[in-house]
C-alpha cells in the first residue's frame, strides 16, 4: 500500500525519487513471469510455517521474502534518468555487487540470470534477487538481498524458477553474524552513485 501511494505520487511529480528499505515477515511472491508449479509447498504447509503467498505485478518468477533479508523498493523516475530497463536492472545488480565486495566477498552476474551470484564449487548460489515493475517510466518493486535469511524457506519454492541453483546469505558466506544495518547503508550508497 505504501509503495503504491509513493509510486502514484512520483508519477504525479509530487515527490522526489525514493528508496524504501524493509524486512518482510515470511512471504512468497510470484511475479508476472512466474509458474505456479514453482511453489513446491501446499497452502496447508505454508499456513503451518506462517508463510503468506501473493501474486504481484513485478517481473520475474517466484521468490521468498522474510526476516534477515533486505528488501529494497527504489521508486525512481527513469524517464528523467535513463529510459532503459536493462540498464536499470544492471545498475541494481552493480550496487549490490559493490556493497558485497566491501565484505570481502566477490559477487557477480551470471549470463541469462538476473540477480547477484557467488561462486560455490562448480556452480553459483544466489545472494540477491531482482524483480521490477515499470509504469510510465516510474519504477516499483526492486531487490531482495539475503543477509541473515533462514535459507530453509527457499526449499518451499524453485527460487526464481531456477531448479539447479541454491540461495545463499551474506552471513553464511562470512561465517559470522551480520546485521542488516551493516549492509543496507552500503547498498543505498552504491545505488546513489
Amino acid at each position: 500500500a505504501l509503495q503504491k501511494r509513493i509510486v502514484a505520487a512520483r508519477k504525479a511529480a509530487a515527490v522526489e525519487d525514493v528508496l524504501l528499505v524493509c524486512e518482510h515477515p515470511h512471504v512468497i511472491t510470484q511475479g508476472r513471469n512466474g509458474k505456479r508449479e514453482h511453489l513446491l509447498a501446499s497452502e496447508h504447509v505454508l499456513r503451518q510455517k506462517g508463510v503468506e503467498y501473493y501474486e504481484t505485478s513485478r517481473g520475474g518468477d517466484i521468490t521468498y521474502h522474510g526476516p534477515g533479508q533486505i528488501v529494497g523498493y527504489p521508486i525512481l523516475n527513469l524517464g528523467a534518468i535513463r529510459r532503459d530497463v536493462v540498464w536499470y536492472v544492471r545498475m541494481l545488480e552493480e550496487a549490490m555487487i559493490r556493497a558485497t565486495s566491501e565484505f570481502g566477498i566477490t559477487a557477480e552476474r551470471v549470463a541469462g540470470k538476473t540477480g547477484i551470484w557467488v561462486k560455490s564449487g562448480d556452480t553459483e548460489e544466489k545472494l540477491a534477487a531482482i524483480g521490477v515493475h515499470i509504469s510510465r517510466w516510474v519504477t516499483s518493486h526492486g531487490f531482495a538481498y539475503n543477509v541473515s535469511t533462514d535459507l530453509r524457506y527457499f526449499d518451499l519454492i524453485v527460487p526464481c524458477g531456477i531448479a539447479d541453483r541454491k540461495a545463499t546469505s551474506l552471513e553464511k558466506l562470512l561465517g559470522r553474524s551480520v546485521e542488516q544495518e551493516e549492509v543496507a547503508p552500503r547498498i543505498a550508497r552504491h545505488l546513489g552513485e
